[in-house]
Order: C-alpha cells, then sequence, then structure tokens
C-alpha cells in the first residue's frame, strides 16, 4: 500500500513473473506494452477518466519471446517492469469466480472487505449493503465507459477480469484510440470476432454487471434480487444520459432541446462518412 493525501493506493507489479495468478502465462511483459501502459494511464488520468497509473517503469534484462501479430511469427523482446497503482485491483471477476466456486462465505467477507474500504458511504450494519453496493457500482461503469467514448477510447478486452469494481480503467493491454469516428474499430488484433469493438462497449458492460449480479445472488433476499435486477435495467439510461452529456458540453449545447440527441447522431455519421 502507499499513502498520498490521505488516500489510500495499491502497488502491483506488472511482468514482475509467474504468480499464483499467472496460469499458463510466464507473468513477463514487453517493453514496448509497457511503454504503451505508462504513457496511456497518465494520459487518462489527465483527460479526467478514473484509471489506474504508472508509478515507474523498468527495463528488464530477461528476454521475453512474444506473437506480436498472432500470426505465428515469434520473436525475442526485451522485458521491462511497471510498478503501477489503482486504490483496488478488485474486479468484477474477482467476487465471480468466488460465487462460481461456491465459496459463499469468503465471498460475502471479501465483498464486506471491499464496501468497508472502498464505499464509505454505504454503512456496514445496513441490510441492504449489497444492494447499494450494486447500485453504484452499475451508475459508475455507465459514467466510465461514457467517458471512454467521449474521447474514443477502446479497451481492447472487456471481460470481467478487466472490470474494476470501483469503476476505474485497469489491465492496459490491446488498447486504441480511434483516429476517425467508426464503431466497429477494434485495436485487439486477436479479436477477429470484433467482440470487444468500440460500438460493443457499452453492452458488454451491461453484460458483465449481469455477472456481478449473478455473483451477488447468492447472498440476496427474494425481494433484494427483484430490486438488484431493476437496478441493472437502468443502466441503459444511466450510460445514455452521461454519454448525451458529455457530447453536449463537447459540441457547447446549452439547457435541453429535443433536437440536441438528432444532432449528436447525425455529428458522428457524418464522421463516419468522411
Amino acid at each position: 500500500y502507499f499513502c498520498r493525501h490521505g488516500e489510500r493506493w495499491e502497488l502491483q507489479l506488472k511482468g514482475s513473473g509467474k504468480t499464483p495468478y499467472s496460469r499458463n502465462g510466464d507473468g513477463r511483459a514487453v517493453l514496448r506494452s509497457s511503454v504503451r501502459e505508462f504513457l496511456c494511464s497518465e494520459a487518462m488520468h489527465y483527460l479526467g477518466i478514473p484509471t489506474s497509473r504508472a508509478a515507474s517503469l523498468v527495463v528488464s534484462d530477461d528476454d521475453v519471446w512474444r506473437d506480436q501479430f498472432y500470426n505465428g511469427n515469434i520473436k525475442k523482446e526485451r522485458g521491462a517492469i511497471v510498478l503501477r497503482l489503482a486504490k483496488s485491483w478488485f474486479r468484477i471477476g474477482s467476487l465471480e469466480i468466488l460465487a462460481h466456486s461456491g465459496e459463499l462465505d469468503l465471498l460475502r467477507r471479501l465483498l464486506d472487505f471491499i464496501i468497508q474500504e472502498h464505499f464509505p458511504s454505504i454503512a456496514m450494519n445496513d441490510s441492504n449493503r449489497y444492494l447499494e453496493f450494486f447500485s453504484t457500482v452499475v451508475s459508475e461503469t455507465a459514467n466510465l465507459i461514457s467517458l471512454w467514448m467521449s474521447v474514443g477510447f477502446a479497451h481492447g478486452v472487456c471481460n470481467t477480469d478487466n472490470f474494476s469494481l470501483l469503476s476505474m480503467t485497469i489491465d492496459y493491454g490491446p488498447f486504441g484510440f480511434m483516429d476517425s469516428y467508426d464503431p466497429n474499430f477494434v485495436p485487439n488484433t486477436s479479436d477477429d470476432e470484433k467482440r470487444y469493438k468500440i460500438g460493443n462497449q457499452a453492452s458488454v458492460g451491461q453484460f458483465n454487471l449481469s455477472k456481478l449480479l449473478q455473483a451477488l445472488k447468492p447472498l440476496l433476499d427474494p425481494r433484494q434480487k427483484q430490486l438488484a435486477s431493476q437496478i441493472l435495467k437502468g443502466y441503459g439510461e444511466h450510460y445514455y444520459n452521461r454519454f448525451t452529456e458529455l457530447f453536449k458540453t463537447k459540441l457547447g449545447l446549452l439547457g435541453e432541446n429535443e433536437n440536441d440527441n438528432y444532432l449528436i447522431a447525425f455529428l458522428l455519421k457524418v464522421s463516419l462518412l468522411c
């Protein structure tokens, strides 16, 4: 942990080698991807988008073998290690895996820890604390993806293990920024099906939140489950309202006008044709 101005940040090394969570990988990172993560996380921070940050980058003497374009052409590259920081590295997948394996006591303990440490507005003695937690994550995830879209950022791998429970941008892998508007933009060369194209990010966010709800359901009573389902249904409205607000600000549109949304859609379409 690292404390700064009363805030606590968790430190994490990316590329330092195998850990118990490395699965079949070598746990290493190459220099080119490490530089990209360092630069982009800092850029996102100064764009006002919630994100992990990079504290340092060290070049490693280890050789790392990588197939950069996934075409069978494996090459030796220089390794590197990034020291990165986030207020928490817990993800939707952190809860999902416990629910999937039936470790409900550990799930409850971990969730209570996350709420106590990172959601101070939620009272720990509130019987609806898991419901309030879910509601917060739904609205903040909608806000985060709206911010991504407002700057043309495509994460590249939007699975539940890359979605922060604190709704910040984490795990910069095959990300990219659009040079011109294209809802089919895909920065990940291995994503042949365009599953995570930029135009899918909002719907993928909703899918991931549905997986979070599925993980929470063993801890909810029937009434809470019903309310949680209604909260999830409101995700689309949260996203749409925030997306519209951001693009109206970009265009300098003041007040409310029924033609604002039409103008935004029209200008995006014009950008696509240019």
